[in-house]
């Protein structure tokens, strides 16, 4: 069975060895509603994992996900549950991300091919170095929304996603989110 999550807010803080990111619930009101989990990324890792816990003091570990390779432009990340268990993954498609960033997103539910929607935003991304808001849309192999995240403009990162399909397991709806600012940073 998927768990699944229609709204989320994914908020970014930058510390000086990890980036820390929360994953909410998203209330009625837009804001973060209930606590989901918690991950941590560390910086200059040769093979990127991220794991996400239940808890801000990161003692139980609920899922994650891990570059299949080391260092590679276009390596696959596997999304798995406590078990070790594949629940789906993500890759960035290199040479489609040449002008618009790419990712394709896979679950045994679903597959589904996610795009900067703003291609001016994304070559401006490009040639300035400068934090601007992007937004993601993925679908389905017939063109139905599967998710969305949205980089709202301000100090601390924070994304909304909007997980419209419900084949989508929001664990990674989550992971694809907190994918999305830790590479798209390379």
């Amino acid at each position: 069975m998927v768990a699944h999550e229609p709204a989320l807010v994914v908020t970014q803080k930058i510390t000086m060895m990890v980036n820390r990111y929360d994953v909410h619930r998203r209330g009625p009101d837009g804001k973060p509603a209930g606590l989901l989990a918690t991950a941590q990324q560390k910086r200059m890792a040769f093979r990127e994992q991220v794991t996400f816990y239940s808890d801000p003091d990161r003692g139980t570990p609920v899922f994650g996900f891990r570059a299949q390779q080391r260092v590679d432009l276009g390596a696959t990340y596997d999304v798995t549950d406590t078990g070790g268990q594949s629940i789906g993954s993500f890759r960035k498609d290199f040479k489609q991300s040449l002008l618009r960033t790419t990712f394709h997103l896979s679950t045994p539910a679903v597959e589904s091919t996610g795009q900067e929607r703003n291609a001016a935003i994304a070559i401006i991304r490009r040639l300035v170095d400068v934090p601007l808001p992007f937004h993601f849309d993925f679908t389905d192999g017939a063109g139905q929304p599967v998710m969305s995240s949205t980089k709202k403009f301000g100090v601390r990162d924070t994304y909304l996603v909007d997980v419209p399909d419900q084949r989508l397991d929001w664990r990674v709806a989550a992971a694809m989110a907190v994918g999305l600012d830790a590479l798209m940073a390379r």
